[in-house]
This record gives C-alpha cells, sequence and structure tokens, in this order.
C-alpha cells in the first residue's frame, strides 16, 4: 500500500511540469488570458510550474514551492477562471475555477504534510 500512496507526489508534480510545458509552447495564445495581459507572465509562470515539479520530485525547497505554487493556483482560480465564469465566455470556467481551488488545497496540504525541506519556511 505504501508504494501506491508513494506514487501520490509524482502523479500530483508531473501534471504541474506538462502545465508549464504548455505555457511555453503557447505563450502567445494563453496571453490573452493573462490578467495582466502579455506572454511574457505566461512565459514566467511556464518556468514556475517546471521549477515546482523539479523542486516536489527532488525535495529541495518543496515547502516553499508548494506554497507558492498554491498562492499561483488560488491566484489563476480567482483572477482568469472567476472572471470567465462571470462574463460567460467560457463555459466550462466553473470547472477549471474548481480544479484549480483543489490543486491549491492539495498543494498547501502538501505544504504542511508532506514536505521535506522546511529550510526557508519552517
Amino acid at each position: 500500500m505504501n508504494a501506491i500512496l508513494g506514487l501520490g507526489k509524482y502523479l500530483f508534480a508531473i501534471p504541474f511540469a506538462v502545465f508549464g510545458i504548455l505555457h511555453l509552447m503557447n505563450a502567445d495564445a494563453m496571453a490573452g488570458m493573462a490578467p495582466f495581459g502579455g506572454s511574457i507572465i505566461v512565459y514566467i509562470t511556464g518556468i514556475a510550474l517546471i521549477a515546482a515539479t523539479v523542486s516536489i520530485i527532488i525535495g529541495k525547497y518543496d515547502k516553499l514551492a508548494t506554497v507558492l505554487l498554491g498562492v499561483f493556483l488560488l491566484l489563476t482560480a480567482l483572477l482568469v477562471h472567476a472572471k470567465n465564469m462571470a462574463g460567460g465566455a467560457d463555459p466550462s470556467a466553473m470547472g477549471s475555477l474548481l480544479k484549480d481551488l483543489a490543486l491549491c488545497g492539495a498543494a498547501w496540504m502538501y505544504a504542511a504534510s508532506l514536505s521535506k525541506d522546511k529550510s526557508v519556511i519552517g
């Protein structure tokens, strides 16, 4: 059973690497959704998502990474998906908002109980 539960860290982290790569590959298309506009913020968040994945997998600065990942996910839910939901522009916005809120909670639960490196955030 512990072997299966040990996979949870990887199943949580790896999709963020994919999201980061997609941010880098589709920055121009995603720039319109960015709250502050421009593709530069999409590139920055893509790199941050990949860095968070690496941090979680190797266990170095993983508490800091998951706290910041949770902040990013909460801001994305509120600034991107809630705006799209309110404007009626995106019918899948509610699902995306709930997904990001759930992942935010998971990131903060990871930071609270599973993180190994508490050197930056005790």
